[in-house]
């Protein structure tokens, strides 16, 4: 049981580091619009290279530092700003991949151990985030005490792991090279990249489809919880698990896992005249796929342990597991690129477009890897103990993984918000739009925080937030819109999904929310959305539209957007259009829309005095709406304005 601890909080610690130095890089490039400098810190992942100088023997003082370093970055990284995260969380990560391998040459820890390790990780990843509507609360305010609780007793187990004799067994330098171990070191770091990109964080995985977050938070812990049951109490589970059992399952969970993802990427069309493109409806029977992926995932906790059993079976020297960890390193670099690439690819010169729609290639690259690495396994290193000889405390495991499902569930359930429609008269509408920078200030540090203050201050009846597409690694797999609408207790809407790569727009609202629908203008470069919903208030009826154009607010992006709205009434439509009044784009929309700012303040500037030379952020309304308020409310909590604006009929 105490190995079994140890390994969840590395494992753990793992997916919190590289989580935050993949999203500090990230957030580097979103303030700059470009690849930004700071990108070389991703070296930090070639780390195995140092065991290229360790060419014998890793010593218990290389043991002590490596984790050492491992257990303070993760202690350090949530107090700094975003460089300092950067650069700590991505020394941690490269702690991790130096660790790891350094536990392999040991070869003393049984595959058991870091299998239900890896299964208790995951569920401690899932819990943390289940009570922080998709963040990890583990990383901030008060709550990092539980990182310091968790490494300390880290510090202590792992005390006790490396006071055990080192296995001493002379290293067959052939047996163990470079050639022998590229497959298993590769299939390894492949399992860990797919729990990074998607299974650690649920959220991730239910705005791929748009699937309730609860039914796939609650089917999760029941397959790990069920899972680990089966591996540690059912002595037949290794009798029956043949090569050609392993590789199917394996066959069958990529097939699912590629299948959940490809009916919501969507094929644009290339000509211009097809636009405004709506979301097609997926069909009910692609939901079977979902169930069958989280059904079939824990085949790669199976095949991480078997990758670790035939590395340890090898008897390397740290000079190949430098070599072969390196490798498998670089691959993560590869697929991290590949996976943030499928959003920014109209930033990235060259290779950057061959990336767009490609989103689920990335996940099917990881699982042909992951088959391929199977395939190179041995037939006896399916051979594996009986449980019961292995692993001590099993009973109490058990209990424990079991106990954190069930309070992650209750999370998840107690966290979902339960609007309440305001009472009185229901003649007046409070409307905000405003572009969130996934979360971060001005000056680029996290702070959706004080967004949240600086909206529930307002307290609008509906909102429209740009650039909230924080459901995927470049924004540390947090859910920024659940996160909001779960504190707000408001209905929510989140436009495109993760799968087509846009920059995230969502709609919140006190009302129900009726017949959403996403809809696409055309691109050439970052692909642009728009919302559409019916929002009733008493007895009227609005049509709202949230959106957010590419740079420069392209007139044809407008065309589009505004190809929807003909012939409606009551709109309202805001977001974030990239255009100034008095450009073609303003023009062409005031010919069918008003400025809600210059139907109260027809001299382009408020009694405090505020005007914005270049507004780019807007709310246009029908002609004829009574406009009781507008307003910009200038604040750094992000680097756009709030607009707010109050109507009445």
């Amino acid at each position: 049981m105490a190995a079994i601890t140890l390994f969840a909080i590395l494992f753990l610690f793992f997916f919190q580091l590289i989580s935050d130095f993949v999203e500090a890089i990230y957030a580097f490039g979103l303030l700059g619009t470009s690849i930004p400098p700071e990108i070389v810190s991703v070296l930090f992942l070639l780390s195995p290279l140092i065991l290229f100088f360790i060419r014998k023997r890793i010593s218990q003082k290389f043991f002590w530092i490596i984790g050492g370093i491992l257990l303070a970055s993760r202690l350090i990284a949530p107090l700094l700003d975003t460089r300092g995260v950067m650069i700590v969380s991505g020394i941690g990560v490269g702690a991790f991949l130096l660790f790891f391998p350094s536990i392999i040459w040991r070869g003393n820890s049984k595959p058991i151990n870091l299998g239900a390790g890896l299964a208790l990780g995951l569920s401690l990843s899932i819990f943390f985030r289940s009570l922080y509507s998709g963040y990890d609360i583990s990383v901030y305010g008060i709550y990092q005490g539980i990182g310091w609780i968790l490494a300390a007793v880290a510090a202590g187990l792992m005390i006790k792991e490396l006071a055990e004799p080192v296995d001493e067994q002379p290293k067959d330098d052939k047996a163990g090279g470079f050639g022998r171990l590229l497959g298993g070191s590769l299939g390894l770091v492949a399992v860990l990249i797919l729990f990074y990109f998607a299974f650690t964080a649920p959220n991730v995985i239910a705005r791929w489809t748009g699937t309730s977050y609860l039914t796939i938070v609650a089917l999760m812990v029941a397959v790990i919880v069920g899972f680990s049951f089966l591996l540690l109490n059912n002595l037949r589970f290794w009798d029956v698990l043949s090569p050609w059992v392993l590789l199917l399952w394996n066959l069958l969970f990529v097939l699912a896992l590629v299948l959940t993802i490809f009916p919501h990427q969507l094929s644009f069309p290339v000509d211009p005249g097809a636009y405004p493109f709506l979301e097609p409806p997926v069909a009910p029977l692609w939901n079977l796929s979902i169930i069958g992926m989280i059904i079939l995932f824990p085949v790669l906790i199976v095949d991480f342990m078997l990758f670790y059993k035939a590395l340890v079976d090898s008897k390397p020297n740290p000079l190949a597991l430098g070599g072969s960890f390196a490798t498998a390193s670089l691959f993560l670099l590869l697929m991290i690129f590949g996976q943030v690439f499928t959003t920014v690819y109209s930033y990235i010169p060259v290779v950057g477009p061959f990336f767009r729609d490609r989103f689920w290639q990335v996940f099917l690259v990881l699982g042909v890897v992951v088959m391929l690495a199977i395939l190179s396994l041995r037939k006896e290193t399916l051979v594996i103990k009986p449980v019961s000889s292995q692993v001590s405390g099993t009973h109490y495991f058990l209990w424990i993984l079991a106990g954190v499902g069930i309070v992650t569930i209750l999370g998840v359930y107690w966290r979902a918000p339960n609007p309440v429609q305001p009472l009185g008269d229901q003649d007046e509408l409070k409307i905000l739009t405003y572009n969130i920078q996934q979360g971060y200030s001005e000056d680029g540090l996290k702070n959706f925080n004080g967004q949240l203050e600086l909206i529930r201050e307002v307290d609008a009846d509906i909102i429209g937030i740009q650039e909230s597409d924080t459901n995927r690694i470049a924004g540390g797999n947090a859910d920024i819109v659940r996160y909001f609408a779960d504190r707000l207790n408001m209905y929510s809407y989140y436009g495109p999904k993760v799968v087509p790569g846009t920059f995230g727009i969502a709609l919140l609202s006190k009302y129900p929310i009726e017949n959403p629908r996403t809809y696409y203008m055309y691109s050439e470069l970052e692909q642009t959305a728009a919302i559409f919903a019916e929002i009733k208030v008493g007895d009227k009826v609005f049509n709202v539209f949230v959106t957010h154009l590419g740079n420069g607010g392209p007139l044809i992006q407008q065309e589009h957007f505004l190809a929807e709205i003909i012939g409606k009434g009551d709109v309202i439509a805001m977001g974030d259009f990239n255009f100034n009044p008095g450009t073609d784009q303003y023009e062409l929309t005031t010919q069918m829309l008003d400025d809600a700012w210059l139907l109260r303040w027809p001299e382009d500037v408020d009694d405090e005095g505020v005007h914005l030379d270049k507004r780019i952020d807007h709310i246009f309304v029908s002609p004829g709406t009574q406009v009781l308020d507008s307003r910009y409310i200038l604040s750094p909590a992000s680097d756009h304005p709030a607009m707010v604006v109050e109507i009445e009929w």
